[in-house]
């Protein structure tokens, strides 16, 4: 029997926060650190030091590979890219000359003639975490306007060699150095990491109102326990960490490593995952000219990016654990919610699992559509505590996307003065039968 079904759409809600402007929904790039570091050495590994040529070519591969087209827009210049002396006349800092022979101006207009957007490194204290150059108290308002006339559009601001009194007076000091500028320009900071990441060292709500995003936790590494240490410290620490979290300022877990040496493809589906339900900045550390045809493809699915990009911007939170098993749920848009089951076991089996959508506090519909997001597959249509079943294979996730239907149903006939719903087409899926 067929049923009419009308969908109503809702409304976004929004938020405030650093009046730049910039970053409401989490930022999506590419940066340098943990695929290539601080590889100086240009003569013989011409492909890989941190020079223009790198970052130029990562640009064009943004473009002429659908990166740009999916989201990815920055591209992030990080520690290293300069001489080891400032100008002994203006104060400035220097792009190394033979890495950067053209200076980072020239750079700025190749990157923006693509439709990209270019982000650089600076450190607050004496030097860089790499013992370049850094930025000094009395320095701050000199490198901002610096890289203001550069044509730079994002900063991110390090805190190796730094005190903690230092990193009190030199965060707010540049966010506002940069304002000054009159260049809009978005602004990482690296304060809670060195800070701990929680208070009462770390002010959340300070960061807000200076920061677009930040770094709450140590430097993610090619590994997958590197990634399921993040997840369980995001876990542990939702409560401090999901209120600090929103349109224009994000939490940031660090670099995705899908594409380089180590990850999986499930485990790399699983970071991915993570990163979407945790509303983070998406910005990938591998090498686009090389990267593999699966981790492209699931770098670009659509699906977890959306989840991601989603406006509302509300951080998702671990509904509930065990030793080797996660669930994650994030509210979106329009009473959808995001899903994520993490198998984190290293097992030989599949861990099998049974959930409601009752048993996750959702229950605001009569009826919600559940889709397999990396498969892109409607798994049927259910009501709140109707019971489903399905397996995670160890270290990888499921990846649950559930809508509600809120409808009006006519019907060919009435049975006890109910609609009996035996057919409902979605989209142009036919869903199971719900009674």
């Amino acid at each position: 029997m067929w049923t009419l079904i009308i969908c109503l759409a809702l409304l976004p809600v929004l938020t405030t926060s650093l009046d730049n402007g910039v970053m409401r929904v989490p930022p999506m790039g590419w940066l340098a650190w943990e695929r290539f570091r601080c590889e100086t050495d240009c003569v013989r590994n011409p492909h890989t030091c941190i020079s223009e040529r790198l970052f130029m070519e990562m640009a064009d591969r943004l473009v002429k590979d659908g990166w740009s087209h999916a989201g990815y827009k920055y591209v992030n210049i990080d520690d290293c890219w300069t001489e080891k002396k400032r100008n002994a006349t203006t104060g400035r800092l220097v792009p190394d000359l033979k890495r950067f022979p053209n200076g980072i101006k020239p750079l700025a207009d190749y990157i923006h003639s693509l439709g990209l957007k270019l982000g650089i490194y600076a450190d607050l204290g004496n030097f860089t975490c790499g013992g370049y150059p850094g930025t000094t108290l009395d320095q701050i308002q000199l490198d901002a306007q610096t890289f203001a006339e550069w044509g730079v559009d994002m900063v991110k601001l390090d805190g190796c060699y730094s005190t903690p009194e230092e990193r009190a007076i030199g965060y707010p000091k540049m966010s506002k150095a940069l304002n000054k500028t009159g260049r809009v320009i978005a602004y990482s900071c690296s304060w809670p990491a060195y800070d701990g990441g929680l208070p009462p060292k770390v002010n959340y709500t300070l960061l807000g109102e200076i920061c677009n995003l930040w770094r709450n936790y140590g430097d993610i590494q090619d590994s997958w326990d590197s990634v399921l240490n993040i997840v369980n410290w995001w876990g542990k620490y939702q409560d401090i960490l999901i209120p600090a979290a929103g349109p224009g300022h994000w939490n940031d877990p660090d670099m995705l490593i899908v594409g380089d040496f180590s990850l999986s493809e499930g485990e790399s589906r699983a970071q991915l995952a993570m990163w979407a339900i945790l509303a983070a900045p998406l910005f990938m550390s591998n090498d686009l000219r090389r990267i593999g045809r699966t981790a492209r493809a699931l770098l670009q699915h659509p699906g977890p990016i959306n989840i991601n990009q989603d406006p509302l911007g509300i951080q998702g939170r671990l509904f509930f654990s065990t030793a080797s098993l996660d669930v994650w749920k994030r509210q979106l848009k329009g009473g959808r919610y995001a899903i994520a089951v993490l198998n984190k076991g290293t097992g030989g089996t599949p861990k099998k699992v049974e959930l409601s959508l009752s048993s996750l506090n959702i229950t605001t519909a009569q009826f919600y559509v559940i889709t397999d997001v990396y498969e892109d597959k409607p798994l049927g249509l259910y009501k709140p505590n109707a019971s489903f079943h399905f397996s995670v294979n160890p270290s990888d996730v499921l990846l649950l996307l559930v809508e509600p239907l809120s409808c009006k149903c006519k019907c060919k006939f009435v049975l006890k003065e109910t609609c009996n719903v035996m057919e409902i087409r979605y989209g142009n899926a036919l869903l199971e039968d719900v009674a």
